[in-house]
């Protein structure tokens, strides 16, 4: 599958000699562009990040994007797509994307899953805004398919209950 035109290219570290220093200013930058500096709505609501302390100097929101809840260091398969969550929020209608609401330890969080690019956004629905969760690229099939089974149950949730007309049998339509 290809991904949609909308969708940045990859930001990658050989980019830049191979500078971490250098490259972790380039895609904070593009942090700071994409959620300080501007304003992103889902719905008509306004995103917010959650108000954390900054870690290292950089909002703490920037970090959990780039290294995930372990803590275990910058990832650079999240590094390298910071600039995605904008955009697929952006175009969360396009028929490329997949959305759909569950509840998690009592709150409802928003998943937005651009499936050809295997990547995921997560926001959390709040009284007068949404909080921006995460956002990550799926490594493992198992997670893949985990996302699209509920997926597919809250479509099937959402679906019309089956009107008489479907409950004909095929050979008895049209007749």
């Amino acid at each position: 599958m290809s991904t949609p035109a909308w969708l940045p290219g990859l930001i990658c570290l050989a980019d830049y000699s191979g500078s971490w220093g250098l490259y972790e200013e380039v895609i904070y930058e593009v942090f700071k562009n994409d959620f300080l500096r501007s304003s992103l709505n889902y719905d008509g609501l306004k995103i917010v990040l959650k108000r954390l302390r900054p870690m290292k100097g950089k909002d703490a929101t920037f970090w959990h994007i780039i290294e995930g809840s372990s803590g275990g260091g910058p990832d650079l398969r999240r590094c390298e797509r910071i600039g995605w969550p904008k955009p697929i929020i952006n175009n969360s209608r396009d028929s490329e994307i997949k959305i759909w609401e569950e509840d998690q330890q009592g709150a409802c969080r928003i998943l937005i899953y651009l499936e050809c690019a295997e990547y995921l956004v997560v926001l959390e629905k709040r009284k007068s805004y949404i909080l921006f969760w995460t956002a990550y690229p799926i490594k493992y099939r198992g997670k893949k398919e985990d996302l699209l089974k509920k997926y597919g149950k809250y479509k099937k949730k959402l679906a019309p209950p089956p009107s008489d007309d479907d409950a004909v049998a095929p050979s008895a339509r049209g007749r």
